[in-house]
């Protein structure tokens, strides 16, 4: 990984729990990087702070040297206030950024609002390089949004503690962990529901009902006398994790790696049922009159070498597949695995918000 990455990927990863906790945050406008024809340009909203720094430097500038297409930088939070702006302005037929980074739930709800675009598939050849769960649909098929970035969450140890890895999720249920786990605090966030389902019921269809979605908070229930911490504060955890006194827990996966090669004795362990593989993704309002720039950013965002350049310098996992890029094993390691991963299941989060935060509290994390 790059020197660039070490120094800032803490402070990124702190940015996106943060803002997607963060409903009231409002829009941040930067100036244009570079407006290299008055007539093509396009705003695009990232994730603020860190991240859209880091695409302010290493994407936007040779996306525009290779398009003409000059970007106007927009800052945004990755919960639903950002969404809300979107469907109100687009009520108004406006668009306060015309691509947008968005996390699942809120592109879900997007979806089901017909906030966005329908894109043309034809203009996107480099979707291709998309595994199929990172190409959105609408339900007749119409292409909607395309993953954009990508990151892990994993079984953390440390490493003073747990001399040697743990190879299964099983591990946040095992009694001789008792009192040593740190989780995070929400189902929406966790995905405790699918890596319960995955490592005790076979895969995640079990989440398909409610009653099966009660089934596995019953078994994630087990696992509490185990727990010490639910975190929602990620600091929190990180340093009671470094320190030993939190030894176990789940956390993300470039976070803790990076943490390990400045000397901290922790390790990030990929358990045999998968680290859980969150995302956010490229949606485009659909009040938005840069439908065709839109399309040639996103169909740009999926080229190889670009998504090999955001692991290099933005420590997100490529959403393209791996044998497209050219990242070394060492590289590829430190922001992903090839372990088939655990898809997180939005639709549920989206579905059956009230209810499933309703029973979280009851039954888990009360």
């Amino acid at each position: 990984m790059k020197n660039t990455l070490k120094s800032t990927s803490i402070n990124r990863r702190s940015f996106i729990t943060r803002s997607a906790a963060a409903g009231g945050l409002l829009a941040i406008g930067a100036p244009s990087i570079l407006r290299a024809q008055a007539d093509r340009t396009l705003k695009v909203g990232t994730y603020g702070g860190y991240f859209q720094d880091s695409f302010n430097e290493h994407i936007f500038p040779e996306f525009t040297a290779a398009t003409g297409i000059a970007v106007e930088s927009i800052g945004e939070p990755t919960g639903e206030a950002w969404l809300v702006q979107l469907l109100t302005a687009a009520r108004a037929g406006q668009a306060p950024a015309d691509v947008s980074m968005m996390a699942q739930v809120a592109r879900l709800k997007g979806e089901k609002a017909k906030l966005w675009a329908p894109l043309d598939e034809a203009a996107l050849p480099n979707a291709a390089n998309l595994p199929d769960h990172f190409v959105h649909r609408y339900d007749d098929g119409t292409v909607n949004g395309l993953g954009a970035v990508a990151w892990y969450i994993t079984l953390v140890t440390n490493t003073d503690v747990y001399a040697d890895a743990p190879t299964s999720w099983k591990a946040l249920w095992d009694p001789a962990n008792a009192d040593r786990l740190g989780l995070l605090a929400l189902a929406t966030n966790s995905f405790l529901l699918e890596i319960t389902a995955t490592t005790w019921f076979g895969g995640t269809q079990i989440l398909d009902t409610e009653e099966g979605i009660l089934q596995v908070m019953d078994k994630l229930a087990e696992a509490k006398p185990n727990v010490r911490l639910w975190y929602r504060d990620e600091g929190q955890f990180q340093q009671a994790l470094e320190t030993g006194e939190i030894p176990m827990g789940q956390y993300y996966h470039d976070v803790t790696g990076l943490a390990a090669s400045s000397g901290k004795p922790v390790r990030s362990t990929f358990p045999a049922e998968g680290g859980v593989l969150d995302s956010g993704s490229w949606c485009v309002s659909k009040a938005s009159d840069k439908i065709t720039e839109s399309q040639e950013f996103m169909n740009y965002m999926c080229q190889p070498d670009v998504q090999t350049k955001l692991s290099r310098f933005v420590g997100t996992a490529p959403t393209v597949r791996r044998e497209l890029t050219d990242l070394t094993d060492d590289e590829y390691s430190a922001v992903a695995s090839a372990i088939d991963p655990i898809l997180p299941r939005y639709d549920v989060y989206s579905d059956r918000e009230d209810w499933l935060n309703q029973k979280w509290s009851e039954f888990v994390a009360g």
